[in-house]
């Protein structure tokens, strides 16, 4: 009996060394890093180089990638499942299956401090992303394939340089191409404000207005297929808006001007902004009580007409408190989340994947959008943005605004986004 035992643990040994020995030939691999889309992927053990091949921890990158993943005991074998394909690769095995298909690995899955570790390129290039190596950097960058997301576009007033117009439908006002009506799926049109007694404005303090010929956007909308969407604008500058939320009179006015306008429209898009600055927790926890009963109201009204409702929001991790995001997520059909005007330029991405983050663990990722200010942005961080809302599966991204779209800023988007 002794004898077995000790034979047992001879080969235990054996094949610990047998799936340590190459990771511990690995020359400087500690100092590798992975992104994807722009972003870093953190994991809790370091990527290694196994046989000139990078191996990562396959749950941190197939769940960043967006795959489901399992681990077989029995069999000691990794599962990744994509839409229409599954990858499974044993430990210690240079033979993985694709569909049921053998494919050869140029490295074996090993275990390295408890987890599995499996060729990066062949998971990343097999669910069609492109991972390119920068040996100067040591660092792998991964570009997962276009994702199907919405796209929404703000549709405001611009000037000749600016124009939404133009930009949007690609010819000047009143002609009209496909232009960029194949990526973006919904404008929203910023054309309506309120005012503390809850009348329906066409004409604002901050600029925004209804203007001449805006038939003629809802029909070029129409032929392309696009949804609508009316904004509803309005700060709390002298606390304009708190006076409306408050005053059930106001609040009720509001609610039945902007629902008997919203029949001319798919959606209401409802962006009441800067409520919760520097209040105390009092104050912000009444806020968000009085904004909640305005929305709750509002998507009743709404829903009789079939007309859906769109928040813009401010992140969690602004200085804006005025926002109960879980309320708000149980009564709007989507929800724009305002992650930007952060103070720097790009928009630190680690914010913006914050704001995220928290919002989708309050709301669910399919009502929630990424707002993108492309002021702050660029081609190379719009990528990261896009990136954040695939990370978290968001419904999609909104566009602030169309007039300031470059074509190479369109390009990464298509790159990216599959409409």
């Amino acid at each position: 009996m002794k004898a077995v035992l000790w034979r047992i643990s001879g080969y235990i040994l054996i094949l610990l060394l047998v799936l340590t020995l190459p990771v511990m030939a690995a020359n400087g691999a500690q100092d590798i890093s992975v992104n994807i889309d722009g972003l870093k992927l953190t994991t809790d053990v370091a990527p290694v180089i196994v046989n000139d091949r990078t191996m990562v921890p396959f749950r941190a990158v197939s769940e960043a990638l967006g795959l489901d993943v399992s681990w077989d005991a029995q069999r000691q074998t990794v599962v990744v499942r994509g839409d229409s394909l599954v990858v499974e690769m044993k430990i210690g095995t240079k033979e993985a299956y694709v569909n049921g298909l053998p494919q050869f690995l140029d490295s074996a899955p090993v275990i390295v401090s408890g987890r599995t570790m499996v060729p990066l390129r062949f998971v990343g290039e097999t669910f069609g992303c492109t991972v390119q190596w920068q040996g100067t950097t040591r660092e792998v960058s991964i570009q997962t394939p276009p994702t199907a997301m919405g796209v929404t576009g703000f549709y405001a007033l611009g000037d000749q340089e600016t124009s939404s117009w133009n930009n949007l439908f690609g010819s000047s006002y009143p002609n009209r191409t496909r232009g960029n009506t194949d990526i973006v799926d919904t404008i929203a049109l910023g054309w309506y404000s309120l005012d503390e007694q809850g009348n329906l404005l066409t004409r604002s303090e901050t600029g925004w207005q209804r203007p001449q010929g805006w038939e003629d956007v809802l029909q070029a909308a129409d032929e392309y297929q696009l949804q609508t969407e009316m904004i509803v604008h309005m700060t709390d500058s002298n606390t304009r808006i708190r006076s409306l939320i408050s005053n059930d009179a106001a609040l009720n006015k509001a609610v039945g001007e902007i629902a008997a306008e919203a029949s001319l429209y798919d959606a209401v898009n409802l962006d009441l902004e800067g409520l919760g600055w520097n209040d105390t927790p009092e104050e912000a926890a009444q806020v968000r009580k009085d904004f909640t009963r305005l929305v709750t109201g509002l998507s009743g009204q709404l829903k009789k007409s079939d007309v859906e409702l769109t928040l813009c929001l401010h992140p969690s991790n602004s200085a804006y408190q005025g926002y109960d995001y879980q309320a708000l997520g149980k009564v709007a059909d989507r929800i724009i989340i305002m992650a930007y005007d952060y103070g720097s330029k790009p928009e630190p991405a680690n914010l913006v994947y914050q704001a995220v983050e928290s919002a989708a663990a309050q709301v669910s990722p399919d009502k929630l959008i990424l707002g993108i200010s492309l002021p702050s942005e660029n081609t190379e961080s719009i990528r990261t943005k896009i990136g954040i809302a695939k990370r978290f599966q968001l419904q999609g991204v909104a566009l602030w605004r169309l007039g300031l779209i470059s074509d190479d800023m369109w390009k990464e988007i298509r790159n990216n986004i599959a409409p």
